[in-house]
């Protein structure tokens, strides 16, 4: 499958209304997840309540996540802004062991890369892979690339395809005075297909 995601981390919000579709309810939540570094990724999901029975909460339970990572351009102000989740597959309660926070993606470079060097001379290269599914629909994710990898994807052009492992990545910036949260695969691991 060209996109698969596994998490394994602790529910810190309950299941909020989001949206029906067809006749089908879905609800939003919040999934932490820590780093070995000791950070922590919080990763918004998106479930069906034919999936999970979301009268029950599972606030501060410990789950399995498999799914997806998608996206959607949400419209506000007359602008569009990219909107990054987990479309959730199945959803378990576990004993706590360690946290997961794997992903799988094969897809197509939009645009040329963007590489460049961190203020402290880290070399980093961004890239937006387009994700095909069902019905003729594609997921737009942001993947940030370190290292090895960045300069090994400088050289990648719109329309190639490419594999990618990492891991969902969430982090605050502040934009007008305002705390945001911007959501991105952070690879590992990166081949062309």
């Amino acid at each position: 499958m060209s996109n698969t995601v596994n998490l394994l981390g602790q529910m810190i919000t309950d299941f909020k209304y989001s949206h029906s579709l067809y006749g089908e309810c879905f609800y939003s939540a919040t999934l932490e997840v820590k780093r070995e570094s000791g950070k922590t990724d919080l990763i918004p999901l998106l479930v069906s309540d034919r999936v999970v029975n979301v009268s029950e909460s599972l606030n501060n339970t410990c789950v399995h996540v498999s799914g997806e990572f998608r996206s959607y351009n949400q419209h506000e102000d007359n602008k569009s802004k990219l909107k990054l989740y987990v479309f959730v597959h199945e959803i378990v309660s576990v004993e706590n062991t360690h946290n997961i926070n794997d992903v799988f993606l094969e897809g197509y470079i939009c645009k040329p890369p963007t590489y460049r060097h961190t203020p402290l001379g880290r070399e980093i290269c961004d890239v937006m892979l387009a994700v095909n599914r069902c019905f003729n629909k594609s997921d737009y994710i942001p993947c940030i690339m370190w290292g090895r990898n960045a300069y090994y994807a400088r050289t990648f052009k719109a329309g190639d395809c490419i594999r990618v492992a990492g891991r969902v990545q969430s982090r605050e910036y502040i934009k007008d005075n305002e705390t945001k949260t911007a959501y991105e695969l952070s690879v590992n691991l990166v081949e062309v297909c």
